[in-house]
């Protein structure tokens, strides 16, 4: 298989060598049911996350840099994938969560087609996304969980190499947005779409063009905006991102969200910033 799943299209051949994922085969880092996602995912059971390793994107303050990067975790086959899908969901988990996907969309169909579960399936994305690989996921996916990162390509470029991020991302996400919404009447999302956005340091003035790319979306979109960022990953080249946000910094895309009437919103405190977010990598 020569892959090009995502955007950069590689052309790999990761039955024989890693991609620009790097990559090959299937890899995961953990999978248990995860308490810190937004209230309509993590529900009361939890979300049943599987994290796979490797990335298409690689974002220099990674927060999930042990898997992402350096590929901590284990080989496993689409069968035990499958597996792993029965097993979260014998475990209660109110979905299973897909943690960092994309390459290995056509991977996780097969294993949807040995055992789909019989609860929602979250595709949890960085939104670096090609239309043809999201139809591929549209196949069993019920509620898309995508980042809007970085609008300004010089952002996107300085922190990932890949300055067509949003070229990519915007028409990802508006396809992701036509997910119909379906919320049952305790609270927990069966389908929909939920757009996440992690204000970055000197970043509010491209986190204000994100919020006002979402008020164009469909009312039924949900956005996520986060205040964790923490110092981690690969940033000591990078002096503005070696300290959390300031208050100024989020207030003024909270000023945004009311400025573009966002209504559909989960905001986290600003305090959030801090490692708790992260999971121990056992593997």
């Amino acid at each position: 298989m020569n892959c090009t799943l995502c955007p950069v299209s590689c052309g790999a051949d990761r039955n024989e060598k890693s991609g620009y994922c790097g990559v090959s085969g299937v890899k995961i880092a953990k999978y248990y049911l995860h308490p810190f996602e937004e209230p309509p995912i993590s529900f009361k059971k939890g979300s049943g996350c599987v994290f796979f390793c490797g990335c298409s994107l690689k974002c220099v303050f990674c927060q999930n840099y042990e898997l992402s990067r350096t590929m901590r975790g284990r080989d496993i086959t689409v069968q035990e994938l499958a597996r792993i899908f029965k097993e979260l969901e014998e475990q209660g988990a109110d979905n299973i969560n897909l943690v960092n996907p994309t390459h290995y969309a056509a991977h996780i169909a097969e294993a949807m087609s040995i055992y789909r579960p019989k609860i929602p399936v979250v595709y949890n994305t960085h939104g670096y996304e090609k239309l043809s690989t999201l139809k591929i996921a549209d196949t069993f996916t019920d509620i898309y969980l995508p980042d809007f990162k970085f609008m300004d390509p010089a952002l996107a470029k300085r922190y990932t190499g890949r300055a067509d991020y949003a070229d990519f991302t915007r028409p990802a996400i508006e396809f992701m947005a036509q997910k119909p919404l379906v919320m049952r009447g305790d609270g927990k999302m069966l389908s929909g779409c939920i757009v996440r956005h992690l204000i970055l340091p000197l970043a509010a003035y491209d986190s204000v063009e994100i919020v006002k790319f979402i008020s164009t979306l469909p009312k039924s979109v949900y956005f996520s905006l986060m205040s964790q960022y923490t110092p981690f990953g690969d940033i000591k080249d990078f002096a503005e991102l070696q300290r959390p946000i300031t208050a100024r910094e989020y207030k003024k895309v909270l000023a945004a969200v009311r400025e573009y009437n966002l209504t559909n919103v989960f905001l986290q405190d600003k305090d959030s910033s801090g490692q708790s977010f992260i999971p121990d990598w056992d593997y």
